[in-house]
């Protein structure tokens, strides 16, 4: 398995890499990021296989989408697959604001709407901000904010989308995998495509596998899995690295040395783990990682493609780091 490597998004008719390119951090995510640097991010990707892109509205207050559409519309329409979100517009005056966002456009915020027409527009302005004819896959962005509106009337305009082709799949993108198990259950057949989710299927989290995961696999609902590094932490524990946590609890600490010790052992990059970690199980189609700048997304691919011992995952387990219920890469190969 490689990043660049092109496979089914489950019941669709799209094919995606292996690995995808998150893009808040190109919209100014905690810091700023130069329009030149932001395109070196998306070049770097491209001519390094990536074919998956994830951006969104709130992404910098349209920055992030902007940024995008200028890039790949350089390249063919049909080589890539393109995924944005609904359920924020952005407008002046919005009040949903963020301070995880650096410089944003000034004047304007997030304002949430997963209404029918909330979400047509959100749809029409992302494809003005993208500068494309059509979206590939559409994500309903934390339909818990909104829930019993987000599966009614968002999901049933996504639906309308993907009838009229304008949306090629529809999704979710969620952090809390029983959301996504809960919309999958009373969304109006079919159903989505595909979900993302975010920071609960990883080295450190699965708690993805108690309901959500054999969902999809029963369903060919493809996975896209993100935050597999959990905010950093497995990137850098110490104290004062850029890991998301202000304190990191003592047992997580403890979980983070014990794996970076049978790393060490068979001489695999923790990062390296982290990433390949999600494919052991089969409802996963693809990892989606972030990156500010060109030599992130060099090194995420390297990461991607590092030959991993076959007594690594079953070592990882021994050491008490995986439960038995837990698939690993191993068992799949």
């Amino acid at each position: 398995m490689r990043a660049d490597d092109l496979v089914p998004l489950g019941r669709t008719d799209l094919r995606v890499s292996r690995l995808g390119l998150g893009l808040a951090s190109l919209g100014g995510l905690f810091a700023p990021v130069s329009e030149e640097a932001a395109a070196a991010v998306l070049d770097r990707a491209w001519h390094l296989g990536v074919r998956l892109y994830d951006t969104a509205p709130v992404y910098g207050y349209g920055r992030s989408e902007t940024r995008t559409g200028a890039a790949l519309t350089r390249r063919p329409r049909d080589a890539y697959v393109l995924c944005t979100k609904v359920g924020r517009l952005i407008e002046p005056g919005g009040p949903d604001t963020q301070p995880i966002w650096a410089d944003p456009p000034a004047g304007v915020g997030p304002r949430l709407d997963y209404s029918y027409a909330g979400v047509l527009r959100c749809v029409e302005e992302s494809l003005e901000r993208l500068g494309l004819d059509r979206i590939d896959v559409l994500h309903i962005h934390d339909p818990d904010e909104d829930f019993a509106t987000a599966v009614g009337e968002a999901y049933r305009a996504l639906a309308d989308l993907r009838e009229q082709g304008t949306v090629r799949a529809v999704s979710i993108g969620v952090n809390h995998a029983p959301v996504a198990a809960r919309f999958l259950r009373e969304a109006a057949p079919p159903g989505p495509d595909c979900v993302m989710l975010a920071g609960r299927y990883n080295l450190l989290d699965q708690t993805g596998l108690d309901e959500l995961l054999p969902l999809c696999a029963e369903r060919a609902t493809a996975v896209m899995v993100a935050g597999v590094y959990q905010s950093g932490l497995l990137a850098d524990p110490s104290p004062d690295a850029p890991h998301g946590y202000a304190t990191v609890p003592a047992q997580l600490a403890d979980r983070v040395r014990a794996l970076r010790k049978v790393c060490r052992a068979f001489d695999v990059p923790p990062l390296a783990a982290a990433v390949q970690f999600p494919f052991g199980h089969p409802a996963v189609t693809s990892v989606v990682v972030g990156a500010r700048a060109p030599g992130e997304v060099a090194e995420t691919v390297k990461f991607f493609n590092h030959p991993v011992p076959p007594d690594f995952w079953p070592a990882v387990r021994a050491a008490g780091l995986l439960s038995e219920r837990v698939p690993t890469p191993d068992a799949r190969s």
